[in-house]
């Protein structure tokens, strides 16, 4: 115990009083580090955030929000003391009413995380949202070092990671599952009836005939069936019945003219360049016609594809003989399908902005990625380098 001698100036009390209680926060504060720091998480709680938490944290936080290069908003939440200084101070950190949470849903406008990305799913929502509730449990004492955070952040790192994705992968064989129940036509059916048993859901009734026809009507050609074609079908008790309605409606001339319009979405068919004019796009429906006549004559798929990379480069084209026209040629017309200034200030500007445009549609339609995005950076999410893309040009 300390005793302040009576006859001590007020001055030195003072002084002496405001050491101690210096020194008694001092220690006080040094306690709670040593109790954080020491945090023990059981191995259900380890296991959890590690791989629900952190693998999230790792990929759509860290870059904007780490302790070492950049903390957007003055949030780091790449260790456990960084992100709890900032968000304890709200009383709903740990609830549904969180900053954090309201964020990942997209509920605060100007405030969506991850910035320019999709919305996270709601499983990781769900995951966050758990988490938070049972007082987020983290095992991050200190925060990564510039290596550390350069190894689990860097371009070469998430792209490597991002090659994974399934998309990327080969194609593989693989058998369909054995099912039981019911009466399934093809080995897809036997996939869709397996994650529905899964689920624990129970399979629509088999349709009837006559709702059977409109449905491959549509689906087909995208048009109605005809009375007396119902009536027909309906009649008809072989066992063939269906597949020979299937097979009638893929050689009818309107199952090219119903599925061309897909194609065309994908490549931006138009027949006209848009912009302030909008000039006419001669010749454009000799490609549309082209389409048709692919898909009536079930042209395959890759060969399709080469046409509309290179068909005009092709030792071998295919060559219509009944028309007498080059068919691989007209495969090349989408790439004339981009937006177009009706009178550029910038001509080669204006080429170099409309061949960006061509690949943009052609990456997304035939590749289901955002290559042009790379023209500028790395892309943000998928697997695609700057450099490596454009190294050559």
């Amino acid at each position: 115990m300390v005793t302040i001698p009576l006859f001590a100036e007020p001055a030195r009390k003072l002084l002496f009083i405001s050491t101690l209680v210096w020194f008694g926060l001092y220690t006080l504060a040094f306690d709670l580090g040593a109790s954080r720091a020491s945090e023990k998480l059981t191995a259900e709680q380890q296991e959890f955030f590690e791989t629900r938490i952190r693998p999230v944290l790792v990929e759509h936080c860290y870059e904007c929000h780490n302790s070492t290069e950049e903390s957007k908003s003055g949030l780091a939440l790449d260790y456990r003391d960084g992100l709890r200084e900032v968000l304890e101070e709200e009383d709903g950190f740990y609830s549904t009413e969180s900053t954090l949470l309201q964020a990942m849903r997209h509920e605060i406008a100007g405030l969506e995380m991850p910035e320019g990305g999709p919305r996270l799913s709601d499983e990781v929502i769900a995951d966050f949202d758990a988490w938070l509730k049972s007082g987020a449990p983290d095992p991050r004492d200190n925060p990564p070092s510039a290596k550390e955070l350069s190894a689990i952040t860097s371009w070469e790192a998430m792209r490597e990671k991002r090659k994974q994705w399934w998309s990327f992968q080969p194609i593989l064989a693989v058998s369909p599952p054995e099912v039981s129940q019911g009466e399934w036509r093809s080995p897809i059916d036997r996939f869709v009836l397996k994650r529905l048993m899964q689920e624990q859901l129970t399979p629509s009734k088999k349709a009837d005939k006559k709702v059977l026809i409109r449905r491959l009507y549509y689906a087909l050609i995208g048009l109605p069936p005809a009375a007396e074609e119902v009536a027909a079908y309906v009649a008809d008790d072989s066992p063939e019945a269906y597949e020979k309605l299937v097979e009638r409606l893929l050689e009818s001339k309107h199952f090219g003219e119903r599925w061309a319009r897909h194609w065309m979405d994908w490549v931006r068919y138009a027949e006209s360049h848009g912009s302030e004019g909008d000039p006419r796009l001669v010749g454009a429906e000799l490609y549309r016609d082209y389409l048709i006549r692919a898909l009536n004559e079930d042209v395959p798929y890759d060969q399709l594809l080469v046409e509309h990379v290179a068909g005009d480069l092709l030792p071998q084209p295919r060559i219509n003989g009944e028309l007498n026209i080059n068919e691989s040629l007209i495969g090349t017309a989408h790439w004339r399908m981009v937006f177009h200034g009706f009178a550029p200030t910038d001509a080669l500007d204006e080429k170099v902005r409309f061949t960006d445009d061509a690949i943009n549609a052609f990456s997304k339609a035939f590749l289901g990625l955002t290559v042009s995005c790379a023209r500028c950076h790395n892309h943000k999410f998928d697997a695609i380098s700057q450099a490596r893309l454009w190294r050559k040009h």
